[in-house]
């Protein structure tokens, strides 16, 4: 069977919607929408009908895309409040041959973490940092002969409140979450690659209206804080210098505005109408001053929120979400942090936009846990496979289209 998974990231600004079809590893997009979150904010549902709402549209975005309907994601779910904490565990080796399989694995993770979680804490995920078996530690016990396996992992939980309502708005809609997961886990392994593996550092992702600061040692989330802060801070900056309206200003900080002013030109400018139907003329080189002091502030407080959740020495900070797809964004980023930190860039084709860094990461986080389980899942079974990606499959390519007149040219000659 072909694996297939979908990925819903719910922020404050947008919903996105991914698809990706995970082949040898490498996951090739199939579908990437979104669509304006409404009843949402810092990526809770406070409306159940207008987020209802909004759901049922990126998903309709998404079938028009496919063809067919998605019914299983994985759904990102707020990371203020997580926890991450150390667990252990020490389980038999049941089997006559006492090989250690994938489903010991999962045994060790489970009772790792069995009466340590509070009614009110629900389990995102459990991410082991190393086995031992005879008395020899190990970072892959599978196949491997003892009696006994022990396990010592990081467990990371979320308030029940950050997944419920979440979780009930899609099964009303006839769409059911079989996992969730926190954005840092999805930015890390969306650029995770053996050099981060084998090192310190911090994931920084900037939002519409927070800032989240993650910890990563050797691959494994250790610690993260969610700052108040984000993209809506510099709209509501320029909106508040040049007295005009939100979606003007956003306008203004996405298509005038640089993120640092060395490359700013003071003659290039846009005239607009003030919220006192007066004409207003924002030059770029004033806009990216606003801009960029905003961003520093962000930046600085992103640092200060790093030499606050660890003490070790880090080897890199990787920057991204949607602001960090402003223009100049990595000429403040090296004036602020130096050669230590650089700009996440996605480069999946169909997806290569920072502010899809979560959903693309989620999927290839889910598809490691699934390789730990020993598991085969696809969010489409075999039928739906078959209509998605059938031949009897007919093109939807007008006659009267670019695409459609060079098939005509080809196949006329």
């Amino acid at each position: 069977m072909r694996k297939f998974i979908a990925s819903l990231d719910i922020g404050s600004s947008l919903i996105k919607l991914v698809v990706g079809e995970v082949v040898r590893n490498k996951v090739n997009i199939l579908a990437c929408v979104d669509t304006p979150a409404r009843g949402i904010k810092n990526g809770y549902v406070i409306n159940s009908e207008s987020a209802t709402e909004a759901f049922i549209e990126v998903f309709k975005k998404c079938e028009n895309v496919l063809g067919i309907p998605v019914k299983k994601v994985i759904a990102s779910v707020p990371s203020t409040y997580a926890e991450c904490f150390l667990s252990s565990s020490t389980i038999a080796i049941s089997s006559e041959d006492k090989v250690i399989k994938n489903a010991d694995i999962v045994k060790a993770m489970q009772k790792s973490v069995y009466n340590k979680i509070t009614n009110n804490k629900e389990l995102v995920t459990i991410m082991p940092i190393s086995y031992k078996v005879n008395d020899e530690v190990v970072y892959n016990p599978l196949n491997m002969v003892s009696e006994k396996l022990t396990l010592k992992s990081i467990a990371i939980t979320v308030p029940k409140k950050n997944v419920e309502n979440i979780t009930n708005c899609l099964k009303n809609i006839g769409v059911e979450v079989v996992d969730i997961l926190i954005s840092p886990l999805g930015d890390y392994y969306e650029y995770k690659n053996k050099e981060l593996n084998n090192s310190i550092g911090a994931v920084v992702n900037i939002g519409e209206d927070t800032t989240t600061v993650s910890i990563f040692n050797k691959g494994i989330l250790t610690n993260l804080e969610v700052i108040d802060i984000g993209g809506a801070n510099i709209s509501n900056d320029l909106s508040y210098v040049y007295k005009i309206n939100s979606e003007d200003a956003k306008y203004v900080k996405e298509h005038l505005a640089l993120s640092h002013t060395r490359l700013a030109q003071p003659n290039e400018s846009i005239s607009l109408i003030d919220k006192h139907n007066e004409n207003v003329k924002i030059n770029q080189y004033d806009a990216s001053e606003i801009v960029m002091m905003r961003l520093t502030e962000i930046i600085n407080l992103a640092k200060k929120q790093i030499n606050l959740l660890t003490k070790k020495e880090i080897s890199y900070i990787i920057l991204t979400g949607g602001v960090t797809e402003s223009e100049d964004f990595e000429l403040l980023v090296d004036e602020l942090l130096g050669n230590i930190a650089h700009t996440g860039r996605v480069e999946e084709i169909g997806a290569r936009n920072n502010k899809y860094s979560t959903s693309i990461g989620m999927i290839k986080y889910y598809n490691s846990r699934l390789k730990l389980r020993g598991v085969d899942f696809s969010i489409f079974n075999v039928e739906e496979q078959e209509e998605l990606c059938g031949s009897d499959k007919k093109d939807n390519v007008s006659d009267n289209s670019l695409l459609g007149k060079l098939f005509g040219y080809f196949f006329d000659n």
